[in-house]
């Protein structure tokens, strides 16, 4: 399908879901070490902002109570599939809409159930940035899954999509799963966090800004899920955080599908542009339905 049309579809897809359910809170009290005060979450956009295809980006941040928000889609069977979607922002705010409910808008064009995480940014002093992060989707994951016959999800096609560091947490949980990052909480952290499949939308943070190499932080096993890499050239993260795993994915023979395309920067979601990165959306769900992810 062209992307001119996954766009129309996509922008028509609020009137073909149900309303959404949440925001539902991840953790029963308090998030695991968080004791310090950040203060109020709140959207840091401003009018001096860049626009991204014409429209403004909410930016929100001091995020620390993590919810998640489940999209249901009115073409799904029963048990359909499900994305949880992660948007980026570099550990310090995150890409509200851009990288997250307007992606939900496409997912459900498409028959996926969208379940959109808002995890804890900015980085917690003293701890990775990642850290806090991977318990919310790991908790994230569990969750959807304790919880899929609730909301017409298969539990065996479960995914996870993500942008930037959105990207990286992705890779983060698709390669850390056989441990729990947090002390159980109830029944849904005996299943496992382990996605199905998974997508990552230009990746950052898997290679050092001063290196081609692979950060120490992640580390590729043979369990990861197969996956779907997009990036450009001139991304201004550096299109070697693709390369990079890629090569470590191929390595430990997971099976991997990877569009580079030569120009389109950073940030753009999938609002049109006049590259031709705006058609990874059509690329990707090729791929899912390859998979029998969808279409089945």
């Amino acid at each position: 399908m062209p992307y001119r049309l996954v766009s129309i579809v996509a922008l028509l897809a609020l009137a073909a879901h149900a309303a959404p359910i949440g925001p539902i809170p991840l953790w029963k009290g308090p998030a695991p070490g968080d004791t310090a005060g950040i203060g109020p979450e709140h959207d840091t956009t401003t009018d001096k902002d860049a626009l991204v295809a014409g429209k403004r980006v909410s930016r929100i941040t001091n995020i620390a109570n993590p919810t998640i928000t489940v999209y249901p889609t009115a073409k799904a069977a029963p048990k359909g599939p499900a994305v949880l979607v992660f948007p980026g922002g570099g550990y310090r705010i995150l890409a509200w809409d851009l990288e997250g409910t307007e992606i939900c808008e496409w997912l459900n064009s498409v028959g996926v159930t969208c379940v959109l995480v808002k995890y804890r940014v900015p980085a917690r002093e003293g701890l990775p940035r990642w850290a806090p992060p991977l318990q919310d989707a790991q908790r994230a994951l569990g969750t959807v899954r304790a919880r899929a016959s609730e909301w017409g999800i298969d539990p065996v096609r479960v995914g996870v999509l993500g942008f930037s560091a959105g990207a990286h947490l992705s890779a983060m949980l698709s390669n850390s799963f056989d441990q729990r990052r947090y002390p159980r909480v109830d029944a849904a952290d005996d299943l496992s966090c382990r996605p199905d499949f998974a997508v990552l939308v230009y990746p950052g943070g898997i290679v050092p800004r001063d290196s081609d190499a692979m950060s120490p932080d992640l580390h590729v096993i043979p369990k990861a899920p197969p996956t779907f890499i997009v990036q450009t050239q001139d991304d201004n993260v550096r299109v070697e955080n693709s390369l990079a795993y890629y090569a470590a994915l191929k390595a430990a023979k997971v099976p991997i599908e990877m569009h580079l395309y030569p120009s389109g920067g950073h940030g753009y979601g999938l609002r049109p542009s006049p590259h031709s990165v705006s058609a990874w959306p059509a690329r990707v769900e090729d791929w899912m339905r390859s998979l029998g992810i969808v279409g089945k």
